[in-house]
């Protein structure tokens, strides 16, 4: 249901599922499809309503269905003002960046200069803690530690009340002062309960710090497994920013629930019989109920991850409804001489919730033997301990959210992407601890923005911009004046960063390598026949410095020189790009691949599209039937196959593997009279033919011919579909071949039967 836009029930009424937000304006979409088609209400009544439930529960369904509300257009207008500012700001930024950076700079190793409102931010908080570290100059400091005991108790370390001491000389004074001590007396002891509070109803921003901290798991991965458990039933939906439980939420019946599971069984059932204690006051955000387990699993049912997930969620819930913490601390102030010293130990009274969240637990400390006022214990030791102050580590991905959230970067649906946005492009690398370390790209483009407009990379001018959106959502905000507004400033902090990019750029050539430095010779340029240099780094493309000229490549795979052979076009060498032994190859013009030369033809296609009438290596030549899989590509010849030969589809990933060990394979001129396929002329070595008879040559369809229907396993695709014939003749690049049906693969889940169905 969730995943509904809308669900009509009767012809009168339109049903709204969400269970998000972010899918409220998916509603007026609809309704200004469906509107204007559906039958006219004769009393003028609301025919158009939302349900609002945050589990996939028959009771959260029923409930939401029997309390129908209408949906919010100003919380549409104002998801609506996100993602259009968000999109045009975004945009023009990183187009522009992503131009300038990669036509200059070889080894950047990012395929996209990135810039957004929320993810730029971001990067700054990371660079600003990088910065820390680099400037931090360590101090050195002192501390007096010293030892006592009493008779043959056990020795006990005191703490200085001074703390420490940043002059060595000073800290040497004292140590001399106390020196003359030799018994340390007791000034008074001090014992009092405390309280250690259960935590407050789980949100998404703290499930996302738990799990990178404690779990390992990454805020992204966290999410997406989040989202799979919400859909299949386990927990409650898992975006939401309150902590707070609604009045009528039963927590008894979701504890109820757990009162079965083998992990913790015996605690549920021992709150249950002592009954429940209130939760904590939170925050209600107005959104969803905080996350909540909404049935039991196991281990076995769920997964490593998904397991690991729902047993935090599920241990968080029975502690916001368990006692708390209590203990005992007692604290012991000693005099040694003129100088003051404390000792603290503790000592549970309740472990109360720790016991379903051991990590949460007060460490086991061995108590004190009583002592009163004016007791006196021995000097064992004393002495001077000399120390330096540590730079602060590199933010954690928790660390990064609770900024994120202090700052009002992003919404609790939102942080996980920001963060994976800027590991995916290179900006910071996760490290041990996942803890978040800036790339030099990641520290020169935020240095930049601090040198030529600060407010692209500083929290406030996002965290101001995120009030005026919720302003919108409560309807205290004009859409249309926010969204002006906002975009006539980006506007002109645009035009200044584009008059001003030089500054960025200068620190830029500290930091990487022009074009004309980096790479290495591959392949020879058609207008010049000097080489050009194949840069690795992403995204790939090859460079000619003596034209100055510079060629996108293919990207996510190798490239290496095709035979030294040259496109018939502009005498360009041709270059071979391969996705792996099992994957897809074909040849490539650079110059053909960035400037189509012809009208049917798009940039960023390859010899297997191309539509040269003779050219060896073109779609016209080696095409030989429709795609098995999709509906306009063309099954091609991979002529660099050869002994394990395929042909492969030039749009989608279909590959077909045929006529292993074959000594040579080429495609015909003729067609196939029964589905117009190109056929297909196969010679074998006499000593490992598989043709009847011994014979080493046949021509005949790939599909149609029974001789080489054993001869042909197709891979990497589940068939949908038989080829049909259609198109112009195959030497136009047109050709659709039709072979044998071949049956679906078994679908690996309901939803995957689905898709097959209304195949």
């Amino acid at each position: 249901m969730p995943g509904c836009d809308y669900y009509p029930i009767r012809s009168m009424q339109l049903i709204y599922f969400t269970g998000s937000m972010f899918l409220v304006l998916s509603v007026f979409q609809v309704l200004d499809t469906v509107l204007p088609v559906m039958n006219k209400s004769t009393g003028g009544e609301c025919t158009v309503y939302r349900a609002k439930f945050s589990s996939i529960t028959d009771t959260d369904i029923l409930n939401a269905m029997n309390k129908l509300g209408e949906p919010n257009k100003n919380e549409a207008l104002s998801v609506d003002a996100r993602q259009e500012l968000d999109l045009r700001i975004g945009c023009a930024f990183t187009r522009f960046q992503t131009k300038y950076f990669q036509g200059k700079y070889g080894n950047l190793d990012s395929s996209l200069i990135s810039f957004g409102p929320c993810q730029t931010p971001t990067l700054g908080f990371c660079v600003e803690r990088h910065d820390k570290i680099q400037s931090f100059k360590p101090e050195t400091y002192w501390v007096l530690q010293v030892k006592v005991s009493r008779g043959q108790e056990q020795s006990l370390t005191l703490d200085w009340d001074r703390v420490r001491i940043f002059d060595r000389e000073i800290a040497q004074m004292f140590l001399n002062i106390t020196k003359a001590a030799r018994e340390a007396q007791v000034d008074s002891v001090s014992k009092k309960e405390k309280a250690k509070q259960r935590p407050q109803a789980l949100n998404t921003v703290e499930m996302l710090r738990v799990a990178s901290s404690a779990l390992g798991m990454g805020p992204q991965h966290t999410m997406q497994i989040a989202e799979r458990l919400y859909t299949q039933g386990y927990i409650s939906y898992p975006r939401t920013e309150t902590t707070h439980y609604p009045e009528n939420f039963d927590l008894k019946g979701t504890l109820r629930q757990q009162a079965n599971n083998p992990f913790w069984a015996d605690l549920v059932k021992a709150l249950l019989a002592e009954g429940v204690n209130r939760p904590r006051k939170g925050t209600d955000a107005g959104d969803h109920p905080p996350i909540t387990p909404m049935r039991s699993a196991t281990e076995a049912e769920l997964g490593s991850d998904a397991w690991r997930l729902y047993e935090y969620i599920t241990r968080h819930f029975i502690a916001t409804i368990s006692y708390d913490c209590k203990y005992l601390q007692t604290t012991i102030y000693f005099s040694v001489g003129c100088e003051r010293f404390t000792t603290t130990c503790k000592e549970v009274i309740s472990p109360g919730f720790t016991e379903i969240m051991p990590w949460q637990g007060i460490p086991n400390e061995e108590t004190f033997q009583p002592c009163e006022k004016g007791d006196k214990f021995g000097v064992d030791e004393m002495k001077l301990l000399e120390k330096q102050t540590s730079p602060p580590d590199y933010l954690t991905e928790a660390e990064l959210i609770t900024l994120m959230e202090k700052h009002g970067i992003g919404t609790d649906a939102s942080i996980p992407v920001h963060i994976n946005n800027v590991c995916q492009r290179n900006y910071v690398t996760v490290e041990s601890g996942r803890r978040l370390k800036p790339t030099s790209l990641g520290i020169v483009l935020v240095h930049g923005y601090y040198k030529i407009d600060q407010e692209l990379v500083l929290p406030t001018i996002r965290s101001a911009l995120e009030k005026q959106l919720n302003l919108i959502a409560q309807g205290k905000a004009n859409f249309q004046q926010v969204l002006d507004h906002t975009l006539d400033i980006f506007k002109r902090k645009f035009h200044y960063f584009v008059d001003s990019i030089a500054g960025m750029d200068e620190l830029m050539e500290v930091s990487f390598s022009p074009l004309a430095a980096t790479g290495k010779p591959l392949s020879r340029c058609g207008k010049c026949h000097r080489f050009m240099k194949y840069i690795q780094a992403k995204p790939s493309r090859l460079h000619c410095s003596h034209c100055d000229d510079t060629y996108s490549l293919p990207q996510n795979g190798t490239i290496k020189l095709y035979k030294e052979l040259r496109c018939p076009l502009d005498d360009f060498e041709l270059v071979l790009w391969s996705s792996g032994s099992r994957g897809k190859s074909y040849p490539l013009c650079p110059y053909c691949y960035n400037h189509a030369p012809f009208r049917d033809m798009k940039k960023g296609m390859g010899c297997n599209e191309c539509t040269h009438p003779t050219c060896q290596h073109s779609l016209s030549m080696l095409g030989i039937a429709q795609c098995v899989e999709c509906e306009n590509g063309v099954m091609v010849l991979d002529s660099t196959s050869g002994p394990k030969w395929k042909m492969s589809c030039n749009k989608c990933n279909v590959i077909v593997h045929f006529f292993e060990n074959a000594h040579r394979v080429r495609v015909a001129a003729e067609t196939c009279e029964v589905c117009d396929a190109a056929l297909v002329l196969v010679d074998f070595n006499k000593a490992k033919t598989p043709l009847p008879a011994d014979q080493t040559q046949h021509t005949g369809c790939v599909f149609c011919d029974p001789i080489f229907q054993d001869l042909v396993e197709i891979k990497h695709a589940t068939m949908r579909h038989p080829m049909h014939r259609g198109g112009q003749g195959r030497r136009q690049g047109r050709s659709r071949g039709r072979g044998k049906r071949v049956n679906p693969k078994k679908p690996k889940d309901k939803m995957a039967a689905l898709a097959a169905y209304f195949v």
